[in-house]
Protein backbone atom coordinates (compact mmCIF):
# COMPACT_ATOMS: atom_id res chain seq x y z
CA UNK A 1 0.00 0.00 0.00
CA UNK A 2 1.38 3.51 -0.74
CA UNK A 3 0.28 7.22 0.88
CA UNK A 4 -1.66 7.71 -3.17
CA UNK A 5 -3.88 4.95 -1.52
CA UNK A 6 -3.91 5.76 1.96
CA UNK A 7 -5.01 9.34 1.47
CA UNK A 8 -7.73 7.77 -1.14
CA UNK A 9 -9.22 5.72 1.38
CA UNK A 10 -10.60 3.20 -1.19
CA UNK A 11 -13.07 6.02 -2.57
CA UNK A 12 -14.38 7.17 0.52
CA UNK A 13 -11.57 9.68 1.10
CA UNK A 14 -14.12 13.13 1.09
CA UNK A 15 -16.10 11.19 3.93
CA UNK A 16 -13.29 9.90 6.11
CA UNK A 17 -11.45 13.29 6.07
CA UNK A 18 -14.31 15.38 6.81
CA UNK A 19 -14.96 13.16 9.60
CA UNK A 20 -11.46 13.16 11.03
CA UNK A 21 -11.64 17.27 10.24
CA UNK A 22 -14.73 17.68 12.08
CA UNK A 23 -13.78 15.27 15.04
CA UNK A 24 -10.37 18.16 15.07
CA UNK A 25 -12.42 20.99 15.29
CA UNK A 26 -14.85 20.03 18.20
CA UNK A 27 -12.10 18.45 19.99
CA UNK A 28 -10.13 21.68 19.53
CA UNK A 29 -13.03 23.51 20.40
CA UNK A 30 -13.73 21.71 23.55
CA UNK A 31 -10.66 22.44 24.77
CA UNK A 32 -10.58 26.49 24.09
CA UNK A 33 -14.07 27.35 24.95
CA UNK A 34 -13.22 26.52 28.51
CA UNK A 35 -10.04 28.10 28.55
CA UNK A 36 -10.96 31.62 26.88
CA UNK A 37 -14.55 31.62 29.62
CA UNK A 38 -12.45 31.21 31.69
CA UNK A 39 -10.12 33.55 31.39
CA UNK A 40 -13.13 36.17 30.81
CA UNK A 41 -14.76 34.99 34.41
CA UNK A 42 -11.10 35.85 35.83
CA UNK A 43 -11.11 39.16 34.28
CA UNK A 44 -14.42 39.84 35.21
CA UNK A 45 -13.86 39.26 38.72
CA UNK A 46 -10.64 41.16 38.78
CA UNK A 47 -13.12 44.42 37.51
CA UNK A 48 -15.31 43.75 40.15
CA UNK A 49 -12.84 43.56 43.29
CA UNK A 50 -10.73 46.38 41.93
CA UNK A 51 -12.84 49.22 43.16
CA UNK A 52 -13.65 47.12 46.52
CA UNK A 53 -9.66 47.00 47.53
CA UNK A 54 -9.53 50.95 47.20
CA UNK A 55 -12.00 51.68 49.94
Amino acid sequence: MNFQEFFHMGGYAVYVWTSYGLCFAVLAFNLIAPLRRKNELLKSLRRQLKPESRR
